[in-house]
């Protein structure tokens, strides 16, 4: 046995099912474990040196965050993603995307607004250090907390889920992202306008921040495609 799995066993033995959600999850949003691979509850057990009860626990709270799909016949697999559903995804995450970030400058504290700017900085220094799991996570992270600003639980649940879809697509074309980027700090200030708008409780000026910040994803996402895909698939 290797001494990377004789860790990952010795962690997941200490943490259970924590530990193998935190794993599963970050695999599947750095398309380690690509989309539609089918997923296992004895073999996951038997890899992590475990019973089968803190794999079904973790794969339940997968299958809760939309990562994790179980089919009809109870074959779970890791959410597949079709390309030519962006389009669908994209109108769906524009619709949510103003919504939170208007109540975000309608309902804000102080105490909202410093966490947003925490939240900000821990993803610049992502940025900085070129590490794209961490610009994932603290990117998400800053949104949650626009979100969470905003004081309405309905759309930060499915915000969530769809924050966690936007990291496998965001993971898939980092790469295309910073090359293109003319530098690390234009990349960095994607959040700013979105970011003062919520600080001067600008509602519409904050709404089309976010509209423009969606829009941004889906140019770089469809440059991306049209460099990297064949041109048989239809994305919109």
């Amino acid at each position: 046995m290797s001494k990377e799995t004789t860790e990952a066993t010795s962690g997941a033995k200490r943490h259970g099912g924590r530990y193998i959600y935190e794993e599963l999850r970050k695999q599947i949003l750095t398309l380690k474990l690509k989309p539609g691979v089918p997923l296992d509850e004895v073999s996951l057990a038997a890899q992590f040196g475990l019973s089968r009860s803190p794999v079904r626990d973790a794969l339940a709270r997968l299958i809760s965050e939309g990562l994790v799909t179980i089919l009809p016949n109870r074959t779970l697999l890791v959410t597949p993603f079709e390309i030519e559903e962006f389009p669908n995804y994209i109108s769906a995450l524009d619709l949510i995307q103003r919504a939170v970030t208007r109540l975000a400058a309608q309902h804000r504290t102080d105490e909202d607004l410093v966490r947003i700017r925490a939240a900000d900085a821990a993803y610049l220094d992502a940025v900085s250090a070129g590490d794209f799991q961490a610009m994932s996570e603290t990117n998400k992270a800053l949104h949650m907390a626009i979100a969470e600003a905003g004081k309405n639980p309905y759309f930060i649940s499915y915000y969530e889920k769809l924050l966690g879809e936007g990291q496998r697509l965001l993971h898939l074309h980092f790469d295309y992202i910073v090359s293109t980027a003319t530098s690390s700090t234009s990349l960095g200030r994607d959040h700013d306008e979105i970011v003062d708008a919520i600080e001067a409780r600008d509602p519409d000026e904050a709404e089309k921040a976010a509209h423009e910040h969606t829009m941004l994803f889906r140019r770089r996402f469809l440059a991306y495609l049209q460099q990297n895909l064949t041109e048989k698939m239809s994305v919109g």
